[in-house]
């Protein structure tokens, strides 16, 4: 094989992938130095000029003129003057020789290892150009296109045919993929895996939606709105704390846009996951309020120490404080950094509620029962309807209902 085809084919590979040149010359030159040391055993005395822009390739080999007699004539850089005269008759004891080494003189072995060699570095550089790549892309968005789905994970491919990965704990419960189309989702890490590049994207990191935001958001975008804080739970609902560093601009009137128009793109992109947008503030206590939204707070206790927080609520905003599923509490816990703990406030004149299954003693079971068939389990939900009503309601008689009449009503009195 001539060198010049080895040096053409690679640097022609380094131009597809964008390696610099001295990057280029030392990799061929790596290939080359193995190649002298199998041959001589050492490549001390060898110079090596690659010319990649016209496939020239001269290996040249310096050895001292000793006299044929010298002891140092062994040596791989000393050369005896018989045969230095044969390469130059007139060179003389003392001077150097410089000898050019031809590819070929390797031998034909030798020069398909070299080629397998080069093959072999040019998958690592490719290898470690793509690692690099992506490192560098760590946190950004980008698209690929579906073309395998497994059971643990989904295959992308992005534009220059890489593959990316999206595996089953980086994807929102709701997503749905189909082969062809195309997805987006954050760089999540990039990882070697027994030489190779794993490529892992997410959808449902946090910096998944302050991407979203970015793109959506001129204002986020240029700086001008900072996102302090994104807390999740992917394809249900999401908190988002914003501060603007412009008095004249209301972060969560821009981030939510004239008619929600820029959080709606951001909505569906994630699945119709419910984002709450509210503005950060270093006053504590104003900041767990905001984060408990859409509940309204009566009051609160913050202790700092064991990191928790008490919230008093009216009765009617402990389920929204809660959300469903317990989602909202969990959502604000993780945006304010404590655990918030909500209490039901009690009004001057309101007593805490008894459920009906306290009275098991005093009222027989199967008139709790039917009184639980009907929607009614605590004292309270009994004496705030009419007897009348009452008899209509359920199969009980005058005279039972009477009786727990007055039983439920002794506990209040």
């Amino acid at each position: 094989m001539d060198s010049g085809i080895l040096i053409d084919s690679f640097a022609e590979f380094a131009k597809n992938k964008n390696v610099d040149r001295p990057t280029m010359i030392r990799i061929l030159e790596d290939v080359f130095r193995t190649m002298i040391r199998k041959k001589f055993e050492t490549d001390d005395n060898f110079d090596i000029i690659i010319n990649a822009d016209k496939g020239d390739l001269e290996i040249w080999r310096f050895r001292e003129i000793v006299d044929d007699d010298s002891e140092d004539i062994w040596d791989h850089d000393k050369i005896s003057l018989s045969d230095a005269r044969k390469i130059e008759p007139d060179f003389e004891i003392g001077e150097e020789v410089a000898e050019e080494v031809k590819l070929l003189d390797f031998g034909r072995r030798a020069v398909m290892t070299a080629r397998q060699t080069l093959i072999q570095k040019i998958k690592d550089l490719e290898k470690d150009i793509l690692f690099n790549q992506y490192k560098e892309l760590v946190g950004e968005i980008i698209t690929g296109e579906v073309y395998q789905i497994l059971s643990r994970e989904v295959l992308l491919m992005d534009s220059d045919g890489n593959e990316l990965i999206i595996p089953k704990s980086e994807q929102i419960s709701k997503d749905r993929f189909r082969k062809g189309e195309t997805v987006k989702a954050v760089v999540h890490r990039v990882e070697m895996v027994n030489g190779n590049p794993r490529i892992i994207l997410s959808r449902t990191s946090p910096v998944f939606l302050e991407r979203l935001f970015e793109n959506e958001v001129p204002e986020v975008y240029d700086g001008l709105i900072t996102m302090k804080k994104v807390v999740r739970e992917p394809g249900e609902r999401a908190k988002v704390a914003v501060e603007s560093y412009d008095d004249r601009i209301d972060p969560v009137g821009a981030c939510v846009g004239m008619k929600g128009s820029r959080i709606h793109s951001i909505v569906r992109e994630l699945q119709n996951e419910n984002i709450d947008v509210i503005n950060f503030t270093d006053n504590l206590d104003l900041y767990i309020a905001r984060a408990l939204s859409p509940a309204k707070i009566s009051s609160l206790k913050i202790d700092q120490d064991a990191g928790r927080v008490s919230v008093f609520l009216k009765p009617d905003q402990v389920s929204l404080a809660i959300g469903k599923g317990g989602q909202n509490i969990k959502l604000a816990s993780r945006l304010v950094g404590m655990e918030i703990d909500v209490f039901r406030e009690l009004a001057d004149f309101e007593e805490e509620d008894v459920d009906l299954e306290e009275f098991g003693d005093e009222i027989e079971k199967w008139v709790i029962e039917e009184l639980r068939r009907v929607g009614l389990d605590t004292a309270k939900s009994v004496l705030a309807i009419t007897k009348e009503d009452l008899v209509r309601r359920t199969e009980l008689e005058e005279e039972t209902i009477n009786e727990v009449y007055r039983i439920l009503s002794q506990e209040f009195e």
